[in-house]
């Protein structure tokens, strides 16, 4: 059995980025942040470290995010990893992204003044 489920909290970094395939589909690119806090076993206090991550929404789930989700919003991601390759033309050398594949996205609350 397999299994290829990512949840993340955060929030988001900028405001989504909606473009088109060649196809004439819809996707968006959203970028979010992830904090994590811990006690230093060493007696050095609190520490925060905060990831980045880049997530796809395609098709209408993509365009409902494009349209209601802006920067500092709260946002709740499910979906799956995926890896893409390509060739670098510069440098003539394979490269790598690995980014989340939304499935599913819920907004946090929105703030008073939006």
């Amino acid at each position: 059995m397999n299994l290829n489920k990512v949840y993340l909290i955060g929030r988001l970094t900028q405001d989504p980025e909606m473009r088109s395939t060649a196809s004439g589909q819809n996707v968006t690119t959203i970028r979010l942040a992830t904090n994590r806090v811990w006690n230093d076993p060493s007696g050095g206090g609190k520490k925060e470290a905060t990831e980045f991550h880049s997530i796809v929404a395609w098709g209408r789930l993509g365009e409902i995010a494009n349209q209601y989700m802006k920067k500092g919003s709260m946002a709740m991601i499910e979906g799956r990893l995926q890896t893409r390759s390509w060739m670098d033309q510069a440098t003539n050398a394979k490269r790598y992204m690995t980014e989340i594949v939304a499935e599913n996205l819920q907004m946090g609350p929105r703030a008073a003044n939006a």
